[in-house]
């Protein structure tokens, strides 16, 4: 795959068209001609769209490489080696599922990561705009928003959506229910049922948003998070809303999750730092285990879903290689806190704004 320059990324990340090209791909839709699948004994075949088998060697062993699970029903392969999306079907809970080109799995990662950037560089807008609707009178539409960001900041707690707790029984920030939350003082506790049925125990500790909540709980409905409207009926949040308020506020596509990404980079940051520098490379990988273990229990998540997804590869590199103390005695005399953002969140920055990783 083409290395990718970071002053294109800001370009490339919002059209997938400009991401296949970068990646050197066509971008394809599974609506094209494809290959389809059929069972035949004990064994799959491939079709072309004329109903004609497959014997290419090739591209059979393209298919192969895929690894389609055998419970995938009405599967879709691309024609071209080169499509973006290779493949897609639908699962045994009747879930479309995607399959993608590696490069095009690669650069999608470059885009994420340099997202993240521009992530914190919004960070002090996000947080004075917090601190501006939190101020307002009664609980409007955007002072409740406000609250549940604030919580998702504080927490790293999942967003959540109706679909899943319709589905699973199961709950995350805008979905949460006066019977999940307990107030003592400045305390919080939350109590509650989170993805595939694990069991979620988050607190915070803030007089401000203990009285909040708790004024949240006292309004008549089983939801924690409803506002009223100018007429005075109220109103439940949904994940949706609280993406759209970071989008007003930030004029960009930042969601949610971002704010979890950040945090479990921030966290391994941290845990590096605690630990300091290392002697050997084995003495490197355990200690990059236990930061990744830390991230992993912060956020609920797996150790593996972590490093994939919540870890920016630039914190881990620079650590693997001896970089990250170099890089702090140029930043830790020059670095003053910031009334929005941390002395460590900015050395983080600018981690990720100068460092190649590899």
């Amino acid at each position: 795959m083409p290395a990718i320059l970071q002053k294109k990324l800001s370009r490339i990340q919002r059209n997938p068209l400009l991401t296949a090209k970068a990646a050197g791909l066509r971008y394809v839709l599974d609506t094209a001609l494809g290959f389809s699948r059929r069972k035949q004994g004990e064994k799959f075949h491939y079709f072309d769209a004329d109903g004609k088998r497959c014997t290419d060697k090739e591209t059979l062993q393209r298919i192969q490489q895929l690894v389609l699970p055998p419970a995938w029903e009405k599967v879709w392969i691309c024609a071209e080696p080169n499509g973006h999306l290779q493949a897609t079907g639908i699962d045994a809970k009747g879930r479309k599922q995607y399959r993608y080109h590696a490069d095009w799995n690669n650069i999608r990662n470059q885009t994420k990561y340099y997202r993240l950037t521009q992530f914190a560089e919004a960070l002090p807008l996000i947080r004075q705009r917090l601190e501006k609707d939190l101020k307002l009178e009664g609980f409007t539409y955007y002072k409740v928003l406000a609250l549940a960001v604030r919580i998702l900041e504080q927490t790293n707690i999942r967003v959540g959506n109706e679909v899943y707790k319709n589905l699973y029984g199961s709950f995350g920030l805008t979905t949460l229910q006066n019977k999940h939350v307990k107030v003592n003082g400045t305390k919080v506790k939350f109590q509650f049922k989170g993805k595939k049925g694990v069991a979620q125990a988050l607190q915070l500790n803030s007089r401000q948003l203990a009285r909040l909540i708790q004024q949240c709980r006292e309004i008549p409905g089983k939801e924690l998070f409803q506002y009223f409207d100018s007429e005075g009926a109220r109103h439940s949040i949904g994940s949706g809303d609280v993406n759209q308020y970071l989008k007003e506020i930030t004029d960009s596509d930042f969601t949610a999750k971002d704010f979890r990404t950040w945090a479990g980079s921030l966290t391994a940051f941290r845990v590096f730092r605690e630990l300091g520098p290392v002697e050997s490379e084995s003495e490197a990988k355990k200690n990059i285990l236990q930061a990744i273990d830390t991230v992993a229990s912060n956020l609920g998540n797996t150790r593996a879903v972590c490093r994939k997804y919540y870890i920016h590869p630039a914190v881990l590199s620079a650590y693997e290689h001896g970089a990250l103390f170099e890089f702090l005695k140029e930043k830790l005399e020059s670095t003053e806190e910031k009334a929005w953002i941390s002395a460590e969140e900015k050395m983080l920055k600018e981690l990720l704004e100068e460092y190649v990783w590899e």
